[in-house]
């Protein structure tokens, strides 16, 4: 038999073992027909949302925003009866805070508010201050310098003007049958590639970003103003910065949050179309000058909070299977797509188990973590705490594993993070050992629309948490809908963005996961693990 042969043969033969394991995965058929009735039905995932979103607001980690939300959702999840709900502490974190108050107009021919946001951390103006707007036009060290002492008491435009094209393609989009094919026929993925170094010019342009910031500390200038990424009047926008060396090696980096972070000046992002206008009127000969009020607080440090709750198991009830997602967001827009549409989700998965008495092996548990934009800082602290660690770091490729008793129970973790759009399958993570049983368990969520296994992986969100050190962790893949293009991290991630039926779906089968890996005889399948590598001596 020829080499074509050969594999035509063990392809054949991997797949009947496939259909094998599947078939042999138990499925509670009548309990998923309660748990899509309930959840497409009689859903209050929309509800939960809008409590999230509409009246709780932004939930920057470390603020009191957070924690207020916090305390309803575990409240909520308490009302509902499920167990061992409480506020896990992590951290300390950092300098909490929260927005007071904000308006900015333009004053010049014509008085106009300007289209902009203060982004997070930023310190405020100490009530309603007027100064020049300038054009800090320079892209390279002596060009910086003719900026020298024209900045004091300045609003300076830190960025070069960008170009704004007509929206010819559409802003939101569902993933094509093409791009899931492109998924499904994926291989086993990459070994980690070389930590990101920035190119001579990349290199060259940080280093002038720098000096512009600082020359703009140094001589007292009055705020920042950054153009925003974006157009059509949304604002994307996160935390404010610190300026720093690009050579300043990562350990060594100050974050804006930190208590003893340097002081910077007021930073705010201003939308697209109302920066280049300012820009083109400087270039004209005009003198626009701005009125800006930015009151805000700053909290001590403190402690950050993940959020528990558990549906306890019956005969394997000190085993565990967790669901999640991340619990904070930024503060342009309410935090819906990211991540509250993920909370809701998680916490609609637990009221519907909950609701219809199920009685599920293993213990199911829920964690809404705190600190993922400032990288994944809840979940890392929790996997931490129960789990284990990794030498060098979680995401070290090859560092050595150290598991702790609580990890010898734990099964598995689902993770919902990529905005509103509907589940349509689940990165496996590398791990084929998966693929026939969750194979069996999309079966009944096919005319949803959700069929799709892929072996890539995808980062980002909280499953790295557990990935990192072995423990079976997942994300769904999600259409994408206008995440990319129009919520994330925007001041347009709001209520009115997430689409409910999406939701709904996404509810279920969040709910489903978990029950079938709390019924499985055995535990989920691990994948193996990269050897450590061993240190590298001096020559």
């Amino acid at each position: 038999m020829n080499k074509i042969g050969v594999l035509f043969l063990l392809i054949i033969l991997l797949s009947l073992l496939s259909v094998g394991q599947e078939s042999r995965e138990k499925i509670d058929s009548a309990a998923i027909a309660q748990i899509k009735d309930e959840g497409m039905n009689r859903s209050q995932v929309m509800e939960i949302l809008s409590y999230l979103s509409d009246v709780y607001g932004p939930r920057v980690t470390g603020s009191p925003g957070f924690k207020q939300a916090a305390e309803w959702a575990r409240l909520k999840l308490a009302s509902w009866d499920l167990q061992n709900v409480h506020l896990e502490g992590w951290g300390p974190f950092g300098r909490g805070w929260s927005l007071k108050r904000y308006s900015a107009n333009v004053i010049g021919r014509q008085v106009f508010p300007l289209i902009s946001y203060p982004k997070v951390w930023s310190p405020g103006t100490g009530g309603t201050v007027t100064g020049d707007i300038v054009h800090f036009d320079a892209k390279t060290d002596s060009a910086i310098e003719t900026y020298r002492g024209k900045l004091k008491g300045k609003f300076v435009l830190l960025n070069d003007p960008r170009d704004i094209k007509a929206h010819f393609e559409p802003e939101a989009s569902r993933e094509a049958d093409s791009t899931l094919l492109q998924l499904a026929n994926a291989d086993f993925p990459q070994g980690r590639q070389r930590r990101f170094e920035m190119s001579a010019d990349q290199k060259a342009r940080a280093l002038v970003d720098f000096h512009k910031m600082e020359l703009c500390q140094k001589e007292g200038a009055t705020g920042i103003l950054t153009i925003s990424r974006g157009d059509g009047g949304n604002i994307f926008v996160q935390q404010a910065s610190v300026p720093q060396h690009p050579d300043t090696p990562a350990v060594r980096r100050v974050n804006v949050y930190d208590p003893k972070a340097p002081k910077i000046l007021p930073q705010v992002a201003v939308g697209a179309e109302h920066y280049n206008r300012l820009v083109r009127m400087l270039q004209k000969g005009e003198h626009p000058r701005l009125e800006l009020n930015l009151d805000v607080n700053f909290f001590k440090e403190d402690s950050s909070y993940n959020i528990i709750a558990e549906l306890p198991g019956t005969d394997l009830k000190d085993e565990v299977v967790m669901i999640g997602a991340h619990f904070d967001s930024w503060q342009g827009g309410t935090g819906a797509t990211d991540n509250g549409t993920g909370s809701s989700v998680c916490m609609e998965a637990m009221r519907i188990l909950k609701t219809l008495n199920l009685k599920p092996r293993r213990t199911i548990r829920m964690g809404l973590w705190g600190g993922e934009e400032q990288g994944l800082l809840g979940s890392k602290a929790y996997v931490t705490k129960h789990f284990g660690e990794k030498e060098g770091g979680f995401f070290e490729r090859g560092g050595k594993v150290t598991l702790k008793p609580e990890a010898e129970k734990f099964s598995a973790y689902f993770n919902n993070d990529n905005g509103s759009g509907k589940v349509r399958g689940v990165y496996m993570q590398g791990n084929e050992a998966v693929r026939p049983i969750f194979r069996a368990w999309l079966r009944p969520f096919a005319d949803m629309g959700a069929s799709t296994l892929t072996l890539e992986n995808t980062g980002g969100t909280d499953h790295q948490s557990f990935d990192a050190l072995g423990l079976p962790g997942f994300q769904f893949i999600q259409d994408e809908l206008e995440y990319g293009s129009r919520t994330h991290h925007s001041t347009m991630d709001v209520y009115d963005r997430v689409q409910p039926e999406d939701l709904k779906q996404a509810s279920v089968i969040m709910a489903v996961f978990a029950y079938n890996a709390a019924m499985r005889d055995e535990k989920f399948p691990h994948k193996p693990m990269p050897a450590p590598q061993a240190a590298q001596g001096s020559h």
